[in-house]
């Protein structure tokens, strides 16, 4: 019997997708989802020290604070105090839980620390469903909760359930050495197919992912259009996209939106497939799981989210303000990803961190052609509380080790709220799409 999908429980948000053939479970591994692993498959049992709690279905209800759909995500957690912070003078006792990029910031700048909470592991219930004989009859859900390979762990971040389809504001700042920057203000539409409880293999028509992005602030972008439709089976079908300009006044296709292209306004600290810590076709790397360990990661960022802080309060010199991320220590399945010969990326190798409970990418240490560290980016997220989700991050960062610059991304404390929203499929034609913009 082969996994198919996994019903809307635990899943997350961002990511642009692809499609490889489903591994076989065994009915004796299937036998352990619910048992001593969770129903997507993560670790159920804590660790040894207590430091990592054992699951028992995470948060089962809004906070009082939350006021309901559509409204802000308050701290559920707002009595707990870190454990302990980790600092330059003690950062050397710590290494083994720290990836290559967090050790480099604690060299890089002495006013980098984490402050580390109680781990909390917010995963709402799941259900299995075993419907399909393959990834091309799989729907809805996580393909891979026993994986196998590199690959299977990467397509489950690309392919967990994060709703039907949210409008957010990513918004985002490129950050000189000096501290400086500009503040662009994106906005972001983008339904899921393969998410909707009606869907079949045939109707999304080898679709997995609608997304529109159009830039409403500086004056000197807005207008700017991106438009994505992300196919799964890439090799049938390469990812089609298309971008317009309010100068030319016409939508192009736009190959482009891929790989190692610079993002929309990135000022070249982001490629396109670095958005939500890896998106896209994952054909120019050959791809190794190196296991799970226990890391401290980004999680719970509620107070980074708030909107009682403004950018100013959060984009500083060097870094973000560390004051306001919440990290926890969690087990991670580590996944490494070396340039393919005879293809071509400004990373030659990528490490990645994917968190347990949620598959979500949290960590990723990025090489260059010489194979040292370059960049590194990390994704704060939360629990969507009132879904059966995490939430998509509430803020992402990129660090440029070299130049001393970073972008910080993904964005709203001083905008709307992400919302779950279904768009129909008519919204993201190429033909409609510049002129329900701007409604």
């Amino acid at each position: 019997m082969r996994v198919a999908a996994l019903v809307a429980g635990l899943g997350l948000v961002g990511g642009l997708l692809s499609a490889p053939a489903l591994a076989k479970v065994s009915k004796e591994e299937a036998a352990r989802l619910g048992a001593e692993l969770t129903p997507i498959g993560a670790e159920r049992a804590g660790n040894a020290d207590g430091s990592i709690p054992a699951w028992e279905g995470g948060l089962s209800q809004a906070p009082a604070c939350f006021r309901g759909a559509g409204t802000r995500y308050c701290d559920p957690f707002p009595g707990d105090q870190p454990l302990y912070t980790i600092t330059n003078g003690n950062v050397a006792q710590h290494s083994q839980q720290l990836s290559a990029g967090q050790l480099a910031m604690f060299a890089k700048y002495p006013s980098y620390r984490l402050n580390v909470y109680p781990t909390r592991r917010n995963a709402l219930n799941a259900t299995l469903e075993f419907e399909g004989e393959s990834l091309k009859n799989a729907i809805l859900g996580f393909p891979f909760p026993i994986p196998k390979t590199a690959q299977e762990v990467i397509w489950n971040h690309k392919l967990r359930y994060r709703g039907v389809g949210a409008a957010r504001w990513n918004n985002q700042a490129a950050v000189t050495p000096s501290g400086a920057y500009t503040l662009v203000e994106i906005t972001e539409d983008v339904k899921f197919p393969y998410a909707s409880r009606s869907a079949t293999p045939e109707s999304i028509n080898n679709i997995i992912i609608y997304f529109l992005q159009i830039v409403r602030n500086p004056p000197r972008l807005a207008g700017q259009i991106t438009l994505v439709h992300e196919t799964m089976d890439q090799v049938r079908e390469p990812r089609r996209a298309w971008q317009y300009s309010p100068g030319q006044r016409r939508i192009r296709r736009a190959p482009n939106v891929a790989y190692d292209n610079p993002s929309t306004a990135s000022d070249g600290l982001r490629t396109n497939d670095q958005l939500d810590g890896y998106n896209g076709a994952t054909d120019r790397y050959t791809w190794k799981l190196v296991g799970k360990k226990e890391m401290v990661i980004p999680y719970n960022s509620y107070k980074l989210h708030s909107d009682q802080y403004k950018y100013q309060d959060i984009i500083l010199k060097s870094h973000i303000n560390q004051d306001l991320p919440r990290y926890e220590r969690h087990r991670v399945w580590v996944v490494e990803a070396t340039l393919r010969p005879g293809t071509s990326h400004m990373f030659r190798r990528r490490v990645f961190y994917i968190e347990e409970d949620s598959w979500q990418i949290a960590l990723v240490d990025l090489y260059d052609n010489r194979n040292q560290l370059w960049r590194w980016q990390e994704l704060h997220s939360l629990q969507a509380y009132d879904k059966p989700y995490i939430g998509p991050p509430v803020m992402e960062t990129a660090y440029d080790l070299q130049s001393s610059r970073y972008i910080a991304y993904s964005m709203n404390n001083e905008s709307p709220e992400t919302v779950e929203r279904d768009f129909d499929e008519s919204y993201f034609d190429p033909s409609n799409v510049t002129k329900q913009s701007f409604k």
